[in-house]
């Protein structure tokens, strides 16, 4: 099985809505995902397609994000939201191809961090920790196992705290 990672084209959208569909047996993140693209803060490079025969079986995205401490002061991150692997290619490595090569990208692009809420025994595979290690907080109620962070860049956090603010898009997920 040769999968391939590359970055999403505008013919591979209508793919990808189909995709997080099926994924999430919902349209809610096909929609947000949508939305996403139209945002002037949306960077397409951050948005990666796993295909298999040229058939795409996997997208990830990642947005900026802002962290807004109690002084109001503002440091830019990435949330990792949302990833979808059609349900017959899960459990193959295909999601950790897409976090390895969107980690990698997000590097290049000399972003610092990354911030997940996902699935506590999943994302510590790839380094991430809760978040409560930099008092960094989800702007909702969430375990604190399962909001996490990811220093791209040694201190990549460092002296950085509070709410994590995501595009508003994300306001009706």
């Amino acid at each position: 099985m040769e999968i391939k990672i590359r970055k999403e084209k505008e013919t591979d959208f209508s793919k990808v809505y189909e995709l997080n569909i099926l994924a999430f047996e919902e349209k809610e993140e096909a929609v947000l995902v949508d939305h996403l693209r139209k945002n002037d803060e949306f960077n397409p490079q951050l948005s990666l397609v796993a295909t298999l025969n040229d058939e795409i079986i996997g997208h990830i995205l990642f947005t900026k994000i802002k962290i807004i401490d109690d002084n109001r002061n503002e440091s830019e991150s990435l949330a990792l939201a949302p990833m979808a692997v059609s349900p017959k290619y899960q459990k193959k490595g295909i999601g950790g191809k897409l976090i390895n090569a969107g980690l990698k990208k997000a590097k290049e692009l000399k972003f610092k961090s990354v911030i997940v809420l996902g699935h506590e025994h999943y994302y510590p595979k790839f380094g991430f920790v809760p978040t409560t290690r930099w008092n960094i907080k989800c702007p909702f109620e969430v375990p604190d196992n399962v909001f996490m962070g990811l220093e791209l860049v040694e201190n990549g956090l460092k002296n950085v705290t509070g709410v994590v603010q995501y595009m508003k898009e994300f306001d009706g997920v």
